[in-house]
């Protein structure tokens, strides 16, 4: 299943540089499947540390429920490459999450992602409603 979602105007896209290690290289001598998800959760982790306030992120957590991957294109340890994130209006606890990951010298996307993930309580780990004062600070 391909999908794809413009950015919504009033949510703010986040980007950051990869730096491919020789490790995230598989047999076949690219990217490794499973380095994906791990840059989908580097780049969701620094997006929140820089959008949160310090007491938004001692008091709710974040949990993925389901990634969803489409692989366009390959990549090698010599690519250069940036992910771009945004998120979409939230559903009670729910948000979804986008990431792309693109190949800087050609501007093509390697990877779209789209993940699933529920806002805790930090103390409780119970599911917390996404209120304004979350979203406001992705816009």
């Amino acid at each position: 299943m391909t999908f794809f979602i413009l950015r919504p105007m009033n949510y703010k896209a986040f980007e950051l540089p990869i730096t491919i290690q020789p490790n995230d290289i598989d047999e076949n001598g690219h990217v490794n499947n499973i380095t994906y998800l791990k840059w989908v959760q580097d780049i969701a982790i620094a997006h929140w540390t820089k959008v949160a306030t310090p007491d938004m992120q001692t008091q709710l957590l974040w949990v993925v429920s389901r990634h969803e991957i489409d692989y366009l294109k390959s990549a090698y340890l010599q690519s250069k490459l940036k992910a771009k994130t945004w998120v979409t209006e939230p559903q009670g606890a729910k948000s979804d999450r986008y990431v792309e990951i693109i190949d800087i010298d050609t501007n093509a996307i390697i990877t779209k992602i789209k993940t699933t993930w529920y806002l805790l309580d930090a103390t409780s780990k119970r599911p917390k409603r996404i209120e304004a004062d979350i979203t406001q600070v992705f816009q």
